[in-house]
């Protein structure tokens, strides 16, 4: 996370892109609200003043890691990022995609190399948890996927943002949080950017950006 603070504290601007599926899209369950890409770019670009920084969301509803990994020109490559974040696995731990625990390591892992090779910090990102018994073909197996996260964080030496843990500390606010079995609304996008803002080191109570507005 130091890499990420360096850049912060750097007068230099810096590109940040947001990459992964449905969830990160934003895409129909946020009903018109910000998602945390946005939330985030509103705290990095307004109230904290970096206003030539560039704030790209390139995350597709739908995706997987293979869809990550085959689209990365168009997607990450282009923009020559300094920060790509990267939020994937729900549909990678779906029975219907056929993507093994082990497959799903290996995508991880070339991600990072791709990235390594354009010179940009990979963060890599938990999601956020599914509502018990809603999603059978996902539920039994997203606990490992998100295990394999943390695991190429930790092989590969890089800032982690564990959403599912912190969403697990706050059982209570779950179904508050989130649209449907798996697809946070706009308070659960308000709950990613708190925790991304608290790694990040960017926090402030006061800020509008970092509040998360419970109903």
């Amino acid at each position: 996370m130091e890499r990420i603070r360096r850049i912060l504290e750097d007068k230099k601007p810096a590109r940040w892109v947001f990459y992964g599926d449905s969830i990160t899209h934003g895409a129909l369950h946020t009903f018109g609200q910000r998602d945390y890409a946005e939330l985030f770019a509103e705290r990095l670009r307004f109230e904290l003043a970096r206003t030539m920084d560039i704030v790209i969301t390139s995350a597709i509803s739908g995706d997987n890691t293979r869809g990550l990994l085959q689209s990365f020109d168009w997607r990450v490559g282009q923009f020559d990022p300094e920060v790509v974040l990267i939020m994937i696995g729900m549909n990678d731990c779906s029975a219907n995609n056929e993507i093994t625990v082990a497959e799903f390591s290996d995508n991880l892992t070339q991600l990072v190399q791709r990235l390594e090779q354009i010179n940009a910090v990979p963060v890599l990102q938990t999601t956020c948890p599914i509502l018990p018994g809603l999603a059978p073909d996902r539920e039994p197996h997203i606990d490992a996927y998100m295990d394999a996260i943390r695991q190429a964080a930790s092989d590969h030496s890089l800032p982690l943002v564990d959403h599912t843990a912190f969403w697990q500390q706050h059982v209570d606010k779950r179904s508050y949080w989130m649209s449907d079995a798996f697809h946070p609304n706009e308070y659960g996008h308000r709950a990613f950017a708190d925790l991304l803002y608290r790694e990040f080191g960017l926090h402030d109570p006061d800020s509008h950006a970092c509040r998360l507005y419970y109903p």
